[in-house]
This record gives structure tokens, sequence and C-alpha cells, in this order.
């Protein structure tokens, strides 16, 4: 069968990072059977030909209506699907799909009609925010790291200005490479629109946000970015729980010494 990829070599690269990270999710444990998702916006790849393919599957609905993201393409993880097997075959667990012309519904085009995740409302949403800000990003992605979803158990790290002080001061590279901290959002139904509407306003804050009892969504303008913004934060996370399992609490770095930080990388303060 011919695949979309073929004689695409800069589409293939964007679909090979996305492959690559998961991988790492299966080999970090983070992604249990078909658990976590992620979403690629493509539309800077798709030629004429692409644009002129026949649909794969029939109308389906989004759930809500996305004004920016009017004739965009997303590659999209299916659902069910597993992140070891999306990591040696991307397009045998995912498919790309087409935004219509309403913003509100969407289509399969390639290579298999494979479902995109239940959680892709949330995903669009944060796509359309993106895409509506400016800001670049392209990539989102919703994983299972074991630390910070551990300490998501504990009322005492569930304020986002709390925890995200405690990660920033575990490490320098923390806040360094993930500058707008860790939001929190109290435990929602998954798929669920209240938890998409409270990731949404979250993402508009910080880097990552952490579903409470669940998991984390990042965002970045490509997979490899919001990979590498997740696992900063959760190495943080493992810094403090390893010194709580040696019998202490972290001291961390001092306010001050994360202020300096801040000021000699020149790092942002807002997206």
């Amino acid at each position: 069968m011919k695949s979309i990829l073929n004689n695409r070599p800069a589409l293939k690269a964007a679909l090979d990072e996305v492959a690559e990270v998961a991988g790492y999710l299966w080999q970090k444990g983070w992604a249990e059977r078909n658990g976590g998702n992620l979403t690629l916006n493509i539309t800077e790849f798709i030629d004429d030909e692409i644009k002129a393919m026949p649909a794969i599957s029939g109308v389906l609905p989004i759930g809500v209506t996305l004004p920016n993201l009017k004739g965009c393409y997303f590659y999209c993880k299916g659902t069910g699907k597993r992140m070891r097997d999306l990591a040696r075959d991307p397009m045998a667990a995912g498919s790309v799909v087409r935004i219509l012309d309403d913003c509100a519904s969407y289509e399969i085009i390639a290579d298999l009609p494979v479902m995109p995740t239940s959680e892709l409302p949330s995903h669009l949403s944060l796509q359309d925010y993106m895409l509506g800000c400016g800001c670049g990003y392209k990539a989102t992605l919703h994983t299972h790291p074991i630390e910070l979803v551990a300490m998501s158990h504990s009322k005492e790290y569930l304020d986002s200005e709390r925890l995200t002080q405690i990660l920033w001061s575990m490490i320098p590279e923390t806040l360094a490479f993930a500058p707008l901290g860790i939001g929190v959002v109290p435990y929602a139904l998954p798929s669920s629109v209240e938890l998409a509407d409270a990731t949404l306003e979250q993402i508009k804050r910080y880097d990552v946000v952490l579903w409470e009892k669940h998991g984390t969504v990042a965002v970045g303008p490509d997979m490899m970015e919001a990979f590498d913004q997740t696992d900063v934060l959760n190495k943080a996370a493992n810094i403090f729980m390893t010194a709580k399992n040696f019998g202490f609490t972290a001291e961390g770095m001092t306010p001050e010494s994360v202020q300096e930080i801040r000021t000699v990388f020149n790092l942002p303060t807002h997206r």
C-alpha cells in the first residue's frame, strides 16, 4: 500500500520523531498498554497531491467548533493503539486527518481509517489555541510520568505555584528547560469537556499541565520539545521523591538562586 510518507522526506522526518518519542514513553513506563496520546500539526508539509486525496472515512464530529483549524492537517495517535506499536510504525498506529471548512468536523485521509484518540477534542482545542496565539507550537503530548502522577496523589502538591517552585529548585536545568513551570488540574473524568476546558486554561500559563491522579499534557514546537519539557519536570520530581526515600526533604535551591538563573539566561515568564 502506498503511504502518505512516500517521497515526502520532511513529513517522514517529523513522524519519525513522533515515533522516537513514542518509544521513549514506552521505555520509561509512561505509556502502559494504550495509555497516552499525541497529535502533531503537519499542515506545513501538505502539498497539492495530499489536499486532493479523498477521505477514507465519513465526516466525523470534533464536538467543538475550532475556527483557527480550518483546512489544517494533523497526525493523531489512534484510539486503543499502543505507543510501543506507534514507535515501530506510526502510520499503522495513527492516521492523518483533515479539518473541514465548518471547523467542527474532520475526515481521515491516510494511511488507514484508524480512529483518532478519544482525547482528540482536547488536543485540537489546544492546537486551536496555539494557532490563535501565534506561538508556533505544533505538538501536543499526553502521557503518564510516574513521579509527577505520584506527587499529584497528595493535596500538598496540588497547588500549581507551590509545585512549580519545588520542581524548579531541584536542579538548575528544570527552570532552564521548563521556564513556565507546571499547572495543575483537579481530577476530572478523562475525555470530558470539563477536563479539556481546564487544561486549556492552564496551558496558557504553564509549559506542562498535570492532571491529578492521571498524567500530564505538554505542548511544544515539535514532539521532542513537548517530551523534553515533561521529562525535565519529571526528573525534578524524581529527585524530590528520591530524597524523601532517603528520609529527608530536599532543601532545593534558594529563591535567590532560582531568580539568578532566570535573569542570567533571560528566561520567559509567560508564553
